[in-house]
């Protein structure tokens, strides 16, 4: 695996040219997100039910950004919605296990969900794979490389306190920025695993 600073320089200097479009698109999605959490009285159930494929189509559209510089466009955080009931089952049985983690502990359950984090990107590039498939595939991806994952999330710290210093605003650009980082792990994640399975 490559350094953090390997990660997030990448990601930084791979969003050249797309800042503007990504905030746009970032801020789509937060007003959704938002919209959707306003009028939910159910505790947030409608809100997952709503906002799953929105989540998916997210966080996969910096992936696509990443492999084929494909436009990123407002319309492709609808894409998840062609697909509804694979990326919204297997999205809320992930979250379903991490609640149920959670009771154990805090620490369980953030454990299980770096394990998971790989799932939305393994729903993009295994279509055939969905609920526990995916979730276990994202698990085994992730053998090895859970701490890994949490200093990187860990090195955005100051990033999250100037995004909330800025009243939200930062977010904008910090979201993209820490999307397309992730999308660069995913990519060296399974690049590895492929390696090993042809050595």
């Amino acid at each position: 695996m490559k350094s953090l600073s390997v990660y997030r320089g990448t990601a930084w200097d791979s969003l050249s040219g797309n800042w503007g479009s990504a905030a746009v698109f970032t801020l789509v999605y937060f007003a959704i997100t938002c919209i959707a959490s306003s009028i939910d009285i159910t505790g947030g159930i409608i809100t997952m039910l709503l906002t799953a494929p929105l989540v998916y189509s997210y966080n996969i559209m910096f992936l696509d950004n990443l492999r084929s510089g494909k436009a990123i466009e407002v319309q492709a955080l609808f894409e998840g919605y062609n697909d509804y009931s694979r990326i919204t089952g297997t999205y809320l049985l992930m979250v379903v296990y991490i609640l149920l983690w959670s009771l154990l502990l805090v620490i369980p359950g953030v454990v299980k969900s770096i394990s998971y984090s790989q799932t939305l990107y393994i729903l993009r590039d295994e279509p055939t794979l969905s609920y526990n498939g995916a979730i276990e595939r994202s698990m085994a991806m992730m053998k090895g490389h859970k701490m890994d994952y949490f200093l990187l999330i860990l090195s955005f710290i100051g990033w999250y306190i100037l995004g909330i210093v800025s009243l939200g605003i930062g977010f904008l650009w910090i979201n993209p920025y820490i999307s397309r980082t992730l999308a660069f792990f995913y990519e060296d994640l399974k690049s590895e695993q492929e390696n090993r399975i042809i050595a």
